[in-house]
């Protein structure tokens, strides 16, 4: 018998939305290649009750309480093939197939950084890109923003509530006479010059030789979905600030019937509080779909 649905990715977004399915007693199938986008990250933050601890151990116990649940079923693989079948969808995995009436895909995303030596090293250790996940603990430090384009313009005006911040242009942007102004009353100092070399803890090195010491960085990586699934399957895509993402419905179905997509492949950006709610809506609207909807 095919499941019920089957979730695609078991981060705080897919565990989330089968934990609603499991509780409504649908047969289940979790499909996870093992790779959370925040795997860089020493802690999470900004997620009641686990503000603080490491996302290893708030995605190791949500899969332990979830696989009490009976009808369950986990499966360590990455899905590699999907498409349509009569009854519902046909998934491939590690070299199994599976059938289920309904998916649930939250596969996330991969970050693109900026190929600068040394940044890839200290990416989610000393350089991040969500002030909200990582700004508090820079402890009202020395703050830079290493830009990428005129959208990193945002970020180096929201840093200065979380220390002193310098916008390091990079040679990606040049601010017009506006844009000057806003930054100005923000107080956000800028250095010209592209960025050579990252070294110590936040060190910046420039072209001209100048370096400059930071409490941390700031930089907009470049996003794609994770997972060739929800192009496959035929779902509208949407184009974010950060790159595409797969466009919802406010109860996160996509625009392929019997296909609901959540966390950060579903939205233009995320964190983990955001994910856990989006897995909560797409897990239900996918039961509620099995309930009222057409198979």
């Amino acid at each position: 018998m095919p499941y019920d649905a089957i979730i695609i990715g078991g981060s705080y977004a897919g565990l989330s939305a089968a934990l609603q399915l499991a509780r409504a007693r649908r047969k289940i199938l979790v499909i996870d290649g093992g790779r959370r986008r925040n795997r860089f990250a020493s802690h999470s933050h900004g997620f009641l009750t686990r503000d603080g601890e490491t996302p290893d151990a708030i995605a190791a116990e949500a899969r332990r309480q979830l696989m009490l649940y009976p009808t369950v079923e986990w499966q360590d693989a990455e899905a590699t093939e999907a498409s349509r079948t009569p009854s519902g969808f046909r998934i491939t995995a590690g070299g199994l197939h599976h059938e289920a009436r309904r998916l649930v895909l939250a596969t996330g995303v991969i970050d693109h950084l900026p190929e600068i030596p040394g940044l890839a090293e200290r990416w989610g250790k000393s350089i991040f890109h969500c002030p909200y996940c990582h700004g508090y603990e820079l402890d009202q430090g020395r703050i830079g923003v290493i830009a990428v384009s005129p959208l990193s313009l945002h970020h180096a005006l929201m840093l200065p509530d979380w220390g002193s911040t310098t916008l390091l242009l990079n040679d990606r942007f040049e601010p017009d006479g506006e844009q000057l102004a806003q930054l100005e009353r923000r107080d956000v100092r800028i250095e010209p010059g592209a960025v050579t070399e990252i070294s110590g803890k936040a060190d910046v090195t420039l072209e001209y030789g100048k370096r400059m010491g930071f409490s941390g960085l700031f930089v907009m990586p470049r996003t794609e979905p994770s997972s060739p699934i929800a192009t496959a399957l035929g779902c509208e895509m949407e184009e974010g600030p950060m790159g595409p993402f797969v466009k919802t419905s406010p109860t996160k179905a996509t625009s392929v019937e019997g296909v609901f997509a959540c966390g950060d492949a579903a939205r233009a950006a995320g964190s983990v509080a955001l994910a856990v709610g989006d897995g909560a809506m797409a897990g239900a609207a996918a039961h509620q779909s099995l309930m009222f909807g057409s198979d």
